[in-house]
């Protein structure tokens, strides 16, 4: 989604005039993945949370902690805390606003037995880390996930648009690509059954995803002094 209907939908939801500011989409990824952070782990809002209960979650967070900086606690494992720093590098992004992003994609690579930075890597090529980013299939989200195929995974009580809720995004993506795994038989087979390409003898989709985890994970051995 890009910020002008972003902004239309914030607009008929009465959240950007309330507030009297004009929010660009990075600000608001921002605000929105930081809020979903801080408030899940205060338990004020679920993981469930809708699209529309985050917005209202951040304005109210955002205009009760007026000039207060946010403070994320550190919870990341090495590698993907290096992951994070490169992730917020190479795509421009905060590495504030990445952190919740980074600790779904971890209790998901836990709950689902996939290596995290494998979801990172898909996340990569995917949508480049863009929590709104939808395909002209209508893949949506961090993950691209296509909801008229996936909506018995969401959890209840979601909200109208629950794949563009980053937590929900990737813990649906990771268990649609251990599911893909494993009644496809290798981890090939199923980036390529997630890409919708498994006719794709080269294994291009996979091949991509890959490279960017080898990447990904060298990046950590030698940031982490374990050399290359």
């Amino acid at each position: 989604m890009s910020a002008r209907p972003l902004k239309r939908h914030l607009i008929a939801l009465g959240i950007l005039k309330s507030m009297h500011i004009d929010l660009s989409l990075a600000g608001l990824v921002a605000v929105i993945a930081v809020t979903i952070f801080t408030l899940q782990k205060s338990a004020a809002i679920s993981p469930s949370a809708s699209v529309e209960e985050i917005f209202s979650a951040a304005v109210e967070d955002t205009s009760n902690k007026k000039d207060d900086h946010v403070v994320v606690e550190p919870s990341l494992t090495a590698p993907m805390s290096t992951a994070l720093e490169h992730v917020a590098r190479k795509y421009r992004v905060s590495a504030q606003a990445l952190a919740p992003i980074f600790e779904a994609v971890q209790a998901a690579g836990r709950e689902q037995n996939l290596d995290p930075l494998l979801l990172i890597a898909v996340i990569s090529i995917e949508s480049r880390f863009n929590p709104y980013s939808q395909s002209v299939v209508g893949a949506q989200g961090l993950m691209q996930i296509i909801p008229r195929y996936n909506l018995d995974k969401v959890p209840e009580g979601s909200g109208a648009l629950p794949f563009l809720n980053p937590v929900i995004n990737v813990r649906v993506g990771a268990k649609i690509l251990h599911e893909n795994i494993q009644q496809h038989g290798s981890l090939v087979a199923g980036l390529q059954k997630y890409a919708g390409a498994v006719d794709d003898e080269t294994h291009n989709y996979a091949n991509k995803v890959l490279a960017e985890k080898q990447r990904l994970y060298q990046i950590s051995r030698r940031d982490n002094g374990q050399g290359a």
